[in-house]
């Protein structure tokens, strides 16, 4: 027969575990993606990486992101763009972009959604980051690729 001290321990026992499982259980429901603030560091991130892939020279941050801009109903997205010059010359702005995407492969894995005339900005998307990222040189020799992500929690 159990002593009373070893009775109160498994008592104890049973009242944690009775309540633990249930609240580890509720905080693995379902991943519903990332938050504004985590795509938006990716985005960051994928939009860096394809101009370090490109070896860009002078690259300039033209929109620093890191804020939410409110989509309502507690959701949010986040911005960023930046720009950098080819160190080889002076390409087209349709070829510049194609150095860029070509690039972008060993960044991220994005689909092409629009690639719709020369000389008109290219969206790619990924689906599981949440980014939408749009390719828009001007030619020139410098590259310019914005991004945002979708309308996520902020929290």
């Amino acid at each position: 027969m159990l002593g009373l001290s070893a009775l109160v321990r498994l008592r104890g026992l049973v009242v944690v575990v009775a309540v633990v499982i249930p609240l580890a259980l509720t905080g693995c429901d379902s991943d519903d993606g990332p938050t504004a603030a985590q795509a938006g560091q990716t985005l960051k991130n994928h939009i860096l990486g394809v101009l370090h892939e490109r070896t860009a020279l002078d690259v300039t941050i033209t929109d620093a992101g890191g804020k939410n801009v409110s989509c309502g109903d507690g959701m949010a997205k986040q911005t960023f763009a930046a720009t950098g010059r080819d160190s080889a010359g002076d390409p087209s702005p349709e070829g510049l972009n194609a150095l860029m995407i070509g690039a972008l492969g060993r960044v991220a894995d994005y689909r092409i959604v629009s690639a719709d005339s020369p000389g008109k900005p290219v969206r790619a998307v990924n689906a599981d980051t949440r980014t939408t990222l749009v390719f828009q040189s001007p030619g020139n020799g410098l590259y310019a690729v914005a991004g945002e992500t979708d309308c996520l929690p902020v929290s």
